[in-house]
């Protein structure tokens, strides 16, 4: 489904990611697992088209998309979930959803209205509210379901923990994990290697713009690297 071929990227003279490879398959959810600096935003901003890489390619349904802008990337289904959500603080939640869907028809918009409902039911009981009055943990709810409003295939979603509270953490996690169930895979780059492990069907280690290990969440958790660097081993 996508597919990342020795792909380095950079800011001026500076090189971040240094010839990484990695897959996602259809209904696979993925996780990046890396500390601060490692390159993982810059990966997920680079696949959404807000960076070009120096080099190396990027494919979906084999098809390279690396030369797209980020708009024809999401027309394919590809969305974002940013860092820290970045939601519009001063619209309703319901207008904030609805620009996530402005590629699709009034049809479609309906459906994938239900669908993050039934995924947020607190954001139906809030769909009036001011996206600004929202707890951390709902308005991180509302940036996931703006996202799922463009009908993705694959969902990128940036350090969805940071900033919460461990309890929603877990919940958000949680939902991610459930995206499966409506035929969505999952790229997830994450800190929290503990609850990220949970959830995932296989993750990379990403360490200074390399990629250092690859494996199931078993087979992760027992290694003595990630033990001592990101589960407190």
């Amino acid at each position: 489904m996508l597919k990342v071929e020795n792909l380095h990227v950079g800011y001026g003279q500076i090189e971040v990611l240094h010839g990484i490879s990695f897959n996602v398959e259809e209904n696979e959810i993925v996780a990046i697992l890396g500390a601060n600096g490692a390159g993982k935003s810059t990966l997920i901003k680079t696949i959404i088209g807000w960076l070009k890489p120096r080099m190396g390619e990027i494919y979906f349904d084999e098809e390279p998309i690396q030369l797209l802008p980020p708009w024809q990337r999401v027309a394919k289904g590809i969305a974002l979930v940013p860092e820290t959500g970045r939601i519009f603080r001063d619209l309703s939640v319901e207008d904030n959803l609805r620009l996530g869907a402005y590629l699709h028809n009034d049809m479609v918009i309906k459906e994938q209205f239900q669908a993050v409902y039934e995924l947020f039911p607190v954001l139906a009981d809030r769909r009036k509210q001011v996206a600004k009055t929202l707890s951390g943990g709902e308005q991180q709810m509302l940036a996931i379901g703006r996202a799922m409003m463009s009908k993705p295939r694959i969902l990128l979603v940036d350090e969805v923990s940071m900033g919460l509270m461990p309890i929603l953490v877990k919940r958000v996690l949680q939902v991610i994990g459930e995206l499966k169930n409506h035929h969505v895979s999952v790229l997830l780059v994450e800190q929290n290697a503990f609850e990220a492990l949970k959830i995932v069907d296989r993750a990379y280690v990403l360490e200074s713009g390399h990629l250092v290990l690859e494996g199931n969440p078993e087979e992760l958790r027992e290694n003595p690297k990630v033990k001592a660097a990101y589960l407190g081993g």
